[in-house]
């Protein structure tokens, strides 16, 4: 089977891809990954899109190669996107979440002028009646028996909560009133972002994604390529995926070009967004059912390489102190999970599918850049600035990766090769490593935290602890183990490592 070149940097003979899946207020993360891409001179020739990540490449992408695109990025979101500080301390909700007011209103209109929404509106007193007997009975069964001897059993707050629900307002007609009015109205999320002609949607030129033909020298004109650029959403009446793209697309699934409403309707999370209406059909976020569009990718680009960039991970959810960490959690534990899975059936297709009739097998590279722990799920600032720190990061450590395994050529029985797995997810977990390097450096009574932080890449003998490398196809021997997980067998090790983590989400809050 032939194997695929594969070269650092772009202009060579690599098609290259990058997926970037959804994740939010994490966005930082894919911002601060683009600019070390550009960095280390890495560009992709494809770009595949969902949620955040659609914001994010395709604002990226609007600007020219020539400019500062991961700053602009940057800016797009801190000035567009993310609240200060001070202000989302007491107004969480970031600058373009709001309320559709004038939709709001019209559905309240209707609601409260529709003459069947009254009908239920009565004095019932049967319907009292059997509440009151049934609330008579839930107290007297509770009561001491004639003999005496049996006691008042206390009612479970449960208990006291359920008569409160069923009891006290579900019979009451204004309580039930209202409650319609709150949830049957035509409101169809908390908030409404999709507003073309709105001065935010413009600052996104979508006709810069398109390839346009640019000044050379003595007036000639040269075409300036861009990269093919497509993102997905559900769609809600036909039941079934769609992809919107800047060019078009052989994919069954191809609906049309990118605009400002399919943008909209890619991140348009139930409850938490209104649906969007293209073309008479009902969208919402394609994320909740693929994350990373790997199917869609390699049948329609056949890439070299492909740059997998997930931005939440199921140990970034932490214990919700308030209903906004909650919903946030709610919004990204699902996207956590889906999008993990996803990579863990598109790796596992890959290696042991075979082909449909007439399709050759992909034997590609897949780069993983692995997802940090630290981040949060605020619209902050502050947030945006740590995401773009730890996604430079993370980019940076699969560039390495990168680099030290494209020097070496396919094995002969290596029929798809994966760079910078992360080798405790098998275990189902994540370990911090730089958090584990300052534990081994106190454990140590030293402050090198540079030195450990170094063998993190390592793998050890389980039983000796010395350093082991791997052979020609990158196998390591029988009984080694990566060194993080070797040194979090240590006693003192875990217990200071456990220790500086436990109180890291109360630190942020000094």
């Amino acid at each position: 089977m032939a194997k695929r070149a594969t070269t650092l940097g772009g202009g060579g003979p690599v098609k290259r891809a990058i997926t970037l899946g959804g994740g939010g207020p994490a966005a930082g993360l894919h911002i601060g990954a683009l600019e070390a891409f550009a960095a280390a001179g890495i560009t992709f020739d494809v770009w595949a899109l969902s949620c955040i990540g659609a914001w994010v490449g395709i604002v990226y992408n609007q600007f020219d190669d020539d400019e500062d695109r991961a700053k602009q990025t940057y800016q797009f979101f801190k000035n567009g996107v993310f609240r200060d500080d001070e202000s989302y301390e007491r107004f969480p909700i970031n600058t373009v979440f709001g309320p559709d007011w004038r939709a709001n209103m019209k559905a309240l209109s209707k609601f409260v002028t529709d003459s069947d929404n009254y009908k239920d509106f009565v004095w019932d007193p049967y319907r009292m009646v059997d509440s009151f007997q049934e609330s008579m009975s839930l107290l007297l069964n509770r009561m001491k028996d004639s003999d005496g001897k049996k006691k008042y059993d206390k009612l479970d707050e449960g208990d006291i909560n359920g008569w409160i629900l069923n009891h006290g307002m579900a019979p009451n007609p204004l309580i039930r009133y209202l409650t319609s009015m709150m949830y049957l109205s035509n409101v169809t999320g908390l908030s409404r972002i999709n507003y073309p002609n709105s001065e935010f949607m413009k600052r996104i030129k979508f006709e810069n994604l398109s390839d346009k033909k640019k000044g050379g020298k003595e007036g000639e004109e040269k075409e300036k390529k861009k990269p093919f650029i497509f993102h997905n959403a559900w769609n809600l009446d036909k039941q079934e995926l769609a992809l919107f793209s800047n060019r078009p697309m052989r994919d069954r699934f191809y609906q049309g070009p990118i605009d400002a409403s399919t943008l909209c309707a890619c991140s348009a999370l139930p409850f938490i967004e209104e649906t969007v209406k293209i073309d008479g059909d009902t969208y919402c976020e394609g994320a909740l059912v693929d994350t990373v569009n790997f199917e869609s990718l390699i049948d329609e680009e056949d890439p070299d390489e492909i740059w997998v960039m997930r931005i939440v991970d199921a140990k970034q959810v932490r214990k919700p102190d308030n209903l906004h960490d909650a919903l946030a959690n709610l919004c990204q534990l699902f996207a956590a999970t889906v999008g993990e899975d996803d990579v863990k059936l598109f790796k596992y297709h890959v290696q042991y599918d075979k082909p449909a009739p007439g399709k050759k097998p992909w034997t590609g590279t897949v780069v993983e850049i692995h997802v940090p722990a630290g981040i949060n799920f605020k619209w902050n600032h502050s947030n945006l600035d740590k995401g773009r720190t730890l996604g430079r990061k993370a980019a940076e450590e699969a560039i390495a990766a990168y680099q030290a395994r494209d020097k070496r050529a396919f094995a002969e029985n290596e029929k798809v090769r994966f760079i910078n797995e992360r080798k405790d997810d098998k275990k189902g977990r994540h370990i911090d490593r730089e958090r584990l390097a300052i534990a081994i450096a106190e454990a140590k009574g030293t402050r090198d935290q540079k030195r450990w932080l170094e063998r993190m890449e390592s793998w050890v003998d389980a039983g000796s602890g010395k350093e082991v490398e791997s052979d020609e196809t990158g196998k390591y021997p029988i009984g080694a183990i990566p060194f993080p997980d070797f040194a979090l067998r240590v006693p003192q090790v875990k217990a200071i490592y456990d220790r500086l983590g436990a109180p890291a989400s109360r630190l942020e809050q000094l």
